[in-house]
């Protein structure tokens, strides 16, 4: 009997000592839980995920060109040779500047105008008094005073006309025509040289002025993209010349007529300029937005993940308990990423060094 006993005993004796080295075992075996450092910690970045409305962006090909608006382009009021011109393209000018001088035969001729209209008006007046004198005295008809009237009144219109055709002229009675800035502002465009022959019948203008405090940016919208486009929409422009700079403004004017040539929709975005970075001619990039009528969940974009065809993003609990968790991409739109999938609003997402806790994670 204690034979059996005994026996018995060391049986689940070994039992028990084969349990407790399988445990111990598995023990060793299991994957320890990932828990974020209190140093590391102190340095993520942990966002709240949103609903937001989403935004459409397109991004489009432009150039920067002079607000159409505020330009003046210098056409001759008169023919003669040019003189005096000193400015050159990029030049800044003021309201009233000389920008050359054009003798002319035909400031010549309203000059000789004015002269005989003051000398016939002069004239009619001393005939009018005297008709006057002569029809008290009875020595002059009415019929002869009214007309001596008419003729005064017509000598007082052509001194009006030949001095109101002077001063549209500039007014200069040396036969000169001042050619003068209208507005202040940068020389954009320049056609004319000293000693250039000058002609009214010539379509080309001397000189283009555009102020340059606000410009406008054309770019190109293609036939598929026409919706997508619409007046008011906020617009940001970017140049090569100053990658790091984002230029903000509003779609001020879709054009609704393609290009025949490049079948392309015009639309013009105008941008305050005040430090004349932006100069006419430059290529742009343009990143024309607008909300659709939906909203959605959206992160930053900081916070996704990708792995095996697949989205991720690692939701925060607290150190112990960070989770990966798969996501779909509706859309994205510049640092904001639109996103469905099991997650909801309000939950906090890691937006920083996720690649290195994802790994660490997975490891």
């Amino acid at each position: 009997m204690i034979k059996i006993t005994l026996h018995t005993m060391l049986f689940f004796a070994g039992v028990c000592l084969i349990t407790a080295c399988n445990r111990d075992s598995r023990k060793t075996d299991e994957k320890p839980k990932y828990v974020i450092s209190d140093s590391l910690l102190k340095t993520l970045q942990i966002d709240s995920v949103m609903k937001c409305q989403i935004v459409n962006s397109l991004i489009l090909t432009g150039k920067v060109g002079f607000n159409g608006n505020n330009v003046a382009r210098i056409f001759p009021m008169v023919s003669g040779i040019i003189t005096g011109v000193n400015v050159q393209i990029g030049d800044y000018v003021k309201k009233g500047q000389t920008l050359g001088v054009i003798k002319s035969m035909e400031m010549a001729g309203y000059s000789s105008d004015l002269i005989t209209s003051k000398t016939n008006l002069l004239i009619a007046k001393k005939n009018l008094d005297a008709s006057e004198d002569m029809y008290k005295s009875g020595l002059l008809s009415q019929k002869d005073l009214v007309t001596a009237e008419e003729m005064y009144k017509q000598a007082e219109a052509q001194l009006t006309r030949s001095t109101q055709v002077l001063q549209i002229n500039g007014g200069n009675t040396t036969g000169e025509y001042i050619v003068r800035a209208p507005i202040s502002g940068f020389i954009v465009e320049k056609m004319i040289n000293n000693n250039m022959a000058i002609r009214t019948d010539n379509t080309n203008n001397l000189y283009t002025i555009s102020d340059l405090k606000n410009v406008w940016v054309e770019a190109n919208v293609y036939e598929s993209n026409i919706t997508k486009v619409h007046k008011g929409d906020a617009a940001i422009v970017t140049t090569l010349s100053y990658p790091g700079r984002i230029f903000k403004g509003k779609v001020d004017q879709v054009l609704n007529v393609l290009d025949p040539t490049n079948k392309v929709m015009k639309i013009k975005v105008v941008l305050p300029n005040p430090d004349y970075a932006l100069k006419p001619e430059m290529f742009a990039s343009v990143t024309v937005e607008n909300q659709r009528n939906s909203e959605a969940l959206c992160i930053p974009s900081s916070a996704l993940i990708f792995d095996q065809s697949q989205y991720f993003v690692l939701t925060y609990r607290s150190p112990s308990d960070v989770r990966i968790t798969p996501v779909k991409i509706i859309d994205t739109h510049e640092y904001k990423s639109y996103i469905s999938g099991d997650i909801k609003e309000g939950d906090k997402v890691i937006a920083s060094n996720v690649i290195l806790i994802y790994q660490a994670m997975n490891d």
